[in-house]
């Protein structure tokens, strides 16, 4: 190889790597909001959640704590499943831009923590 192509080549793989190390996503780039409602089911407030994703890539297989979690009103378990590991969000499908909502009903609001994801990235 001569001079001018290894030092493109060079630049090139340095440039795969800096893209690659942004375009890493995180669970803290899950954000979680709550509010209630203003409804109220047998005296409780019920609760309405949004969860987003702020990095630019995919996540899915998203797994939120939610140990003790009750609603008195039943959650979807395609939205989010609950099992004594965690709550599996979406089915494990991907959070799109508009992010995954969903209601429930308790006594307080319950403080979800993303705990886990899966993410994809596609480069050039």
């Amino acid at each position: 190889m001569s001079g001018s192509t290894i030092k493109i080549f060079s630049i090139i793989i340095f440039l795969v790597l800096i893209s690659k190390s942004y375009s890493q996503c995180f669970v803290s780039d899950i954000v979680i909001s709550q509010s209630p409602t203003g409804v109220k089911v047998q005296g409780k407030p019920e609760w309405s959640v949004s969860i987003t994703n702020k990095c630019h890539c995919i996540q899915g297989d998203v797994i939120l704590a939610c140990k003790g979690f009750q609603s008195l009103e039943p959650v979807n378990p395609s939205i989010l499943k609950v099992s004594p590991n965690g709550c599996l969000l979406n089915s494990g499908k991907p959070i799109q831009k508009n992010g995954v909502n969903f209601k429930y009903v308790s006594d307080q609001q319950y403080p979800f923590k993303p705990i886990s994801s899966g993410y994809l990235c596609t480069s050039l």
